[in-house]
C-alpha cells in the first residue's frame, strides 16, 4: 500500500521541517503538538520558509499557500494519527518520553498497518522498536537540521524491521527530494554522528595537548582537511547540548566510539551551549549567525593528523563492520557535514602509514581507544 497520509509528531525545529519538506512533495501531513502554543509557532516558521524559498524562486508564490494548506495543525493525538500511513516520531531525545508515546499510540493506531518512523539521532532503534507492539513496522528515519535545506537522510532498520518497510521509507525519502543512506546496522551514532561527535571531542584534546588556539585548530581543519567549517565552529553551530546528549547516548551503548572530553559537559552545565545562547567554544554578540575569522596562514601553524585520524579511524570501523559500504559512507559525509573531499581520499594524501603512525602514538600515551582499525590498515 502506497504512504499518503502522514503524521509529524513534535514540532519542534526538526518536526516542523519534516511536515514542510512532506507536505511540499504533495502528501497530506498532520502536525502534532501538546500545545497549540507550539503548533502555532511552527507554523509560522514554515510560512516564512515557504516564502524564503518563493523569494529564491524555487516555488511559486501560489505554491506557498498549497503546501502550507497541505499541513493540518493538532493537539489531539487521535485525531492526529486516526488515517495515518507513517508516523514520524520527532519528540525531544528522552527515552522516557518516547516510550509514553508510543505505549499510547498503540492503544489507538492499527499497529499491523501504520508504520513507526522515528527521526532519533542518536537512541537505538531495536530498543526502541521493542516499545511497540510491531517492531517489524518500526524503523529509523535520521533526517538533518533543518530539514528543508539538508539532503542526507539516514535510514536505520533495527533487528525486527521487515525489508519491505526498509524499502518503503527508501521510497519515500526519495519522494521527499532527499538522498537515503542505508544504516545496515542499529550502531551507535548511526554513520555520521558516528565521525563528528568523536573530532569534537578529539579537537578539544589537541587544544590541551598541542597548546595552540582554537582558531588555529579550526583554520587548519578547513583549510587542510577540507571541511567547511572549524570543528569548534561547527560544534557551537550545532549546539553543545546537542553534542553532549550525543556523546551520553552513544556512550552509553559503546564505551569504545567516544573518548570523551570533560570541557564538554563542563560547556553543557554551565549552559554556555554555543551560538544559540551567545558562548561556546567561542563567543557570539547577536542572534544572527556569525563566521569564525579563519585563514589559510593561521593553518600553516598546525597540523590536524590527530583530527583526521580519529575520523578516518572510526569511518574504517563503520566499514570494518560492514554498517556501509565506503561509497555511501562518502556520500553521507558530504551531505551530512559539508566534506568538501572524500575522507579517505583526504587520508592517502596525508599518507596512511603517517596516520596510523599517530593513532599508535596515541594508543600508547592514552589508551585502545586510539587503536587503528583494522581496515584502515589493510590501506598502507
Amino acid at each position: 500500500m502506497a504512504l499518503q497520509n502522514i503524521a509529524v509528531l513534535g514540532s519542534g525545529i526538526m518536526g516542523h521541517g519534516i511536515a514542510q519538506i512532506s507536505a511540499m512533495a504533495g502528501y497530506k501531513v498532520i502536525l502534532r503538538d501538546i500545545e497549540k502554543q507550539f503548533l502555532d509557532r511552527a507554523m509560522e516558521k514554515v510560512k516564512w520558509s515557504l516564502q524564503k524559498l518563493a523569494e529564491k524562486n524555487k516555488i511559486t508564490k501560489d505554491q506557498i499557500e498549497e503546501f502550507y494548506n497541505n499541513i493540518n495543525p493538532v493537539t489531539d493525538l487521535n485525531d492526529a494519527v486516526k488515517e495515518a500511513d507513517l508516523i514520524i516520531e520527532a519528540v525531544p531525545e528522552d527515552f522516557n518520553i518516547k516510550r509514553n508515546l508510543y505505549k499510547e499510540l498503540d492503544q489507538i493506531v492499527d499497529n499491523t498497518r501504520v508504520i513507526y518512523a522515528s527521526n532519533t539521532s542518536t537512541l537505538p532503534i531495536t530498543e526502541l522498536s521493542k516499545l511497540t507492539e510491531n517492531p517489524s513496522k518500526f524503523i529509523g528515519v535520521h533526517f538533518f537540521n533543518p530539514p528543508q535545506i539538508m539532503k542526507l537522510v539516514e535510514i536505520i532498520p533495527g533487528t525486527d524491521t521487515d525489508n519491505s518497510i526498509t524499502d518503503k521509507i527508501t521510497d519515500f525519502v526519495k519522494r521527499l527530494g532527499k538522498t537515503p543512506i542505508l544504516c545496515k546496522k542499529d550502531v551507535a551514532g548511526f554513520i555520521v554522528n558516528r565521525i563528528f561527535i568523536p573530532i569534537v571531542h578529539e579537537a578539544v584534546y589537541c587544544l590541551e595537548r598541542d597548546n595552540v588556539s582554537k582558531t588555529i585548530i579550526d583554520s587548519a581543519v578547513k583549510y587542510k582537511l577540507d571541511f567547511p567549517m572549524g570543528i569548534f565552529e561547527l560544534a557551537d553551530y550545532t549546539g553543545l547540548d546537542v553534542i553532549y546528549k550525543a556523546t551520553y547516548e552513544m556512550s552509553i551503548r559503546d564505551k569504545k566510539v567516544i573518548y570523551p572530553n570533560p570541557k564538554i559537559k563542563e560547556l553543557y552545565d554551565s549552559g554556555n551551549l554555543g551560538q544559540k545562547t551567545g558562548k561556546g567554544f567561542y563567543e557570539y554578540k547577536g542572534e544572527k549567525y556569525e563566521r569564525i575569522n579563519l585563514s589559510e596562514e593561521k593553518a600553516l601553524e598546525y597540523d590536524p593528523i590527530s583530527i583526521l585520524g580519529i575520523a578516518t579511524n572510526n569511518a574504517s570501523w563503520l566499514i570494518t563492520n560492514q554498517v556501509c559500504n565506503r561509497g555511501d559512507l562518502e556520500n553521507a559525509l558530504k551531505l551530512g557535514m559539508g566534506l568538501k573531499t572524500d575522507l579517505f581520499k583526504l587520508t592517502e594524501k596525508f599518507g596512511y602509514q603517517k596516520v596510523i603512525d599517530n593513532l599508535n602514538k596515541l594508543e600508547e600515551r592514552f589508551g585502545e581507544f586510539y587503536h587503528p582499525d583494522e581496515y584502515l590498515l589493510s590501506l598502507r
